[in-house]
Formats: structure tokens, C-alpha cells, sequence
């Protein structure tokens, strides 16, 4: 009967080795992992300081480009406003052209009807140009008895007449006429002066007496 002795296991000389291992794997083993504990990543500061340096530039770029968009939107409000006021002013300018063309026509419609001569087909036409040229703005304007006023009517005839206490249009030679306020031709007028040295109206006197507190008491 043999003896059994107790054998030497080499397995059990390394239980942290598995069956089969070879003794560099052993090694590789027994060494301690690298990759133990995180890494403090390098870098994040210059990286997040970069992204904040590029954010300020397209800031700065948006500002410019909004107040560069800005002027241009004023530019183009003021271009439309110039071009209206031009478009006004040519349409005005056109139109008063035209109708200072017609007034001799005008002229001529008006005397006849001061004799009576505007009748018939004739009376029609004329009285559709003188609707034509009120609509497009045209007025008549000079009437007698009224007051000269140098800045719409022209005197071409000058007296004097004891019955006015001013300057006034005792006739009126050619009607003025204007669009608006832009008078394109003066009312051509008759005037007549108070006579040198007359006697002060009614209401001059009456005025006088109150500035000098009343007529004398007799």
C-alpha cells in the first residue's frame, strides 16, 4: 500500500491567477491600473476663455451690423419723403403751367359773358373748362370794393375818390387767380385814393372823439 503524500499544487501557489494563465499575465496583474482616479482634464480654462473671447467678437459684429441697418432704414425713410415732396412739387409746378396757359381762354370766357355773348354750343364748352379748371385747384379771385393788397393785386389805373378811406380796388380790369396759396397771376386792378386833405370818415371821427374822452360840451 503506497502512501499518499500530500502534492504541492502549484495553482495554489498563486489562487489570484486563473487556471491557464501564463506568468506575464500573472505580472500584468499583480501591476497596479493606471487608469485608477479621475484625470483633472487641461485645458478648460484657456478653452472656455476662447469661446468667451469669440462670443464678445460676434457681439460687437451684431451691434454694428443693427446700427448699420438702422441708418439705412432712416436714409431710405428720408429718400421717400424727399421723393414724395419732389413729386408734389413737379405735379404742382406742371399744373400751374397748364392752367396759366389757359387763363387767356379764360379771359375771353369771361368778357363774353359780361355782353352776353356766351350762349349756345359755346356756352357749354366754355363752362366744362372752367369745371376742368376747378378741379384741378384753380380759383378766381379780385372783387371792387375790397381793399388793395400789393401781394395779389396789380394796379393799373390810379384816383382819387372822396367816398374811400383807404386804398381799394374800384375795378377789376382781369380777374387773379391762384392754386392754393400760390397766386399765378395778380388780380389787374383800377385803385383809388382818399383825397389829399378830406375830411375823416364817420368812423375815424367817432374813434378820434373816444381817444380824446368825448366831443366838447357846448
Amino acid at each position: 500500500m503506497t502512501e499518499e503524500t500530500p502534492g504541492f499544487d502549484e495553482h495554489e501557489e498563486n489562487p489570484d491567477v486563473p487556471s491557464g494563465a501564463t506568468p506575464d499575465d500573472a505580472a500584468e496583474s499583480a501591476e497596479p491600473s493606471e487608469k485608477e482616479g479621475p484625470a483633472a482634464p487641461a485645458g478648460d480654462a484657456a478653452k472656455t476663455a476662447g469661446l468667451t473671447a469669440q462670443l464678445d467678437q460676434v457681439r460687437t459684429a451684431l451691434n454694428e451690423r443693427t446700427g448699420d441697418l438702422q441708418r439705412l432704414q432712416a436714409e431710405y425713410q428720408n429718400y421717400r419723403r424727399r421723393v414724395e415732396r419732389d413729386r408734389v412739387t413737379v405735379k404742382e409746378i406742371a399744373t400751374a403751367t397748364l392752367l396759366t396757359e389757359l387763363l387767356p381762354v379764360l379771359d375771353d370766357i369771361g368778357r363774353a359773358r359780361e355782353h352776353g355773348e356766351l350762349v349756345g354750343g359755346f356756352k357749354s364748352v366754355a363752362e366744362s373748362l372752367e369745371t376742368a379748371a376747378a378741379k384741378m385747384g384753380l380759383q378766381q379771385f379780385g372783387k371792387e370794393g375790397e381793399p388793395f393788397d400789393p401781394t395779389i393785386h396789380e394796379a393799373l389805373m390810379h384816383s382819387y375818390a372822396p367816398d374811400v378811406t383807404e386804398t381799394t380796388c374800384v375795378a377789376v380790369l382781369q380777374p387773379g387767380y391762384r392754386i392754393g396759396e400760390r397766386t399765378i397771376r395778380p388780380a389787374r386792378v383800377a385803385v383809388a385814393e382818399p383825397q389829399p386833405g378830406a375830411a375823416p370818415a364817420p368812423k375815424e371821427e367817432k374813434q378820434a372823439d373816444e381817444e380824446s374822452g368825448g366831443p366838447e360840451a357846448g
